[in-house]
């Protein structure tokens, strides 16, 4: 067997044990581009060796998604199937579990008219609403998780000879994941190590209840302030049934949720933003207790104004993340044009939901009662990047003193 074969094996056993945490009995969806076959086909087993009960691959081709958004009637960009999402919710009841390679082309949608995809969006939104409450409130183990596909890879690595983009993109991969490449050290081992710091760095700003944070950079001066009872999260969680599992592999952000009404001022994004495989660059945003009044982008601008609209909650914020710049994917230097690697290289907010973990008793709240608290609802997330070399954040404490949390773009 060649070392990238050994490297691959032990990348699928980490996400199976570590991921989604397979359990015995457990019935576990793959959704998969076709092109990540090697990688799925050992997922499976181990997923099978894990004690899963039964294991379905959904395969999924970018391809036929184009080719939908180009010949497809009208109509069909404000459809979506109910026997998609039902299927979705009863994998969610009944105790299930998903594991999604998610690497979306960042140049998938180019040429194709921006309303059509906000549409579809937008129904997949609507449709799966019930499903994504399930997923943000942790009733079931999810795993979103990266492999190289060749478009992602012609995109993330323009610079090298087009025969060595994809293995430079392995590379990378399990680099991120702690899969090494001299065997010395168990991924599984490494993971668990790594999830009990991010753990210690959670408790430390939970033991701070800060009254908000102050974040400033070149194009950002913005307050935030936090609502009561807000928690730190990091790493993972647990699931219903107490089975822990890791949301975002990679992951080194600890993350919370801002108070919906308490955002003022502007923030400048440091990354591009692939969304849904459309790029917005140079993204600023202006707000005023909590809502987006300005916005603006240097390209991209249509594909914001798409994600603003969904509703109204689009416009407000529901995750704050941070991230130290001199971390494992920022040394990396490269930008991956993928929200899950790259946010992980840097701080960043989310527009949209908030995620009811992240506040005292939240997964027992009902919409309305999440928003007495001061926790953002809307139909999206959609992560974006503000972390650099030069950003600083002050917190301020419950008796009005001020201190460093980041500096230089790093922990103070």
């Amino acid at each position: 067997m060649t070392k990238f074969n050994v490297m691959l094996e032990k990348y699928a056993e980490l996400v199976v044990k570590v991921g989604v945490n397979v359990q015995p009995g457990q019935v576990l969806i793959v959704q998969a581009p076709l092109e990540t076959v090697d990688l799925t086909r050992l997922i499976v087993s181990k997923a099978y060796e894990s004690g899963a009960k039964y294991v379905q691959v959904e395969w999924e081709d970018e391809g036929i998604t184009r080719i939908r958004y180009e010949k497809a009637p009208d109509e069909s960009f404000d459809y979506y199937p109910k026997w998609q999402a039902e299927m979705m919710e009863q994998l969610a009841e009944g105790g299930g579990a998903i594991l999604h390679i998610k690497v979306p082309n960042p140049e998938l949608f180019r040429g194709i008219d921006p309303t059509k995809v906000s549409r579809s969006v937008k129904a997949s939104a609507v449709a799966r609403e019930k499903y994504q409450h399930y997923v943000r409130n942790n009733k079931f183990s999810w795993s979103l998780i990266k492999a190289p596909t060749r478009d992602w890879a012609n995109k993330v690595f323009a610079d090298l000879p087009e025969d060595e983009r994809v293995q430079a993109m392995w590379d990378a991969v399990f680099l991120m994941n702690r899969v090494e490449a001299d065997g010395t050290q168990d991924p599984v081992a490494a993971w668990r190590e790594h999830i009990e710091q991010l753990k210690i760095t959670q408790e430390r700003m939970n033991s701070k209840r800060y009254k908000s944070l102050h974040y400033r950079a070149p194009g950002t001066d913005l307050h935030v302030e936090m609502p009561e009872g807000h928690l730190w999260r990091g790493g993972g969680g647990e699931n219903q049934d107490g089975v822990y599992f890791v949301a975002n592999m990679p992951t080194e952000e600890i993350y919370t949720m801002p108070h919906r009404t308490g955002v003022n001022g502007k923030v400048t994004s440091t990354l591009p933003l692939n969304l849904n495989g459309q790029l917005v660059e140079g993204m600023t945003l202006t707000f005023k207790e909590g809502k987006v009044i300005q916005y603006d982008a240097t390209s991209g601008r249509e594909y914001l104004t798409a994600l603003l609209n969904t509703d109204e909650g689009a416009s407000y914020l529901g995750e704050m993340a941070l991230v130290p710049f001199d971390s494992p994917i920022s040394r990396l230097n490269r930008i991956f044009y993928n929200t899950g690697i790259d946010e992980n290289a840097s701080c960043h907010f989310a527009l949209g939901s908030a995620y009811p973990v992240n506040i005292e008793g939240g997964t027992k709240l009902s919409k309305d009662e999440l928003l007495a608290k001061g926790a953002n609802v809307s139909l999206t997330h959609v992560d974006f990047m503000i972390g650099s070399d030069q950003l600083e954040i002050d917190g301020e404490l419950a008796d009005g003193t001020v201190e460093a949390v980041f500096r230089n773009g790093n922990w103070a």
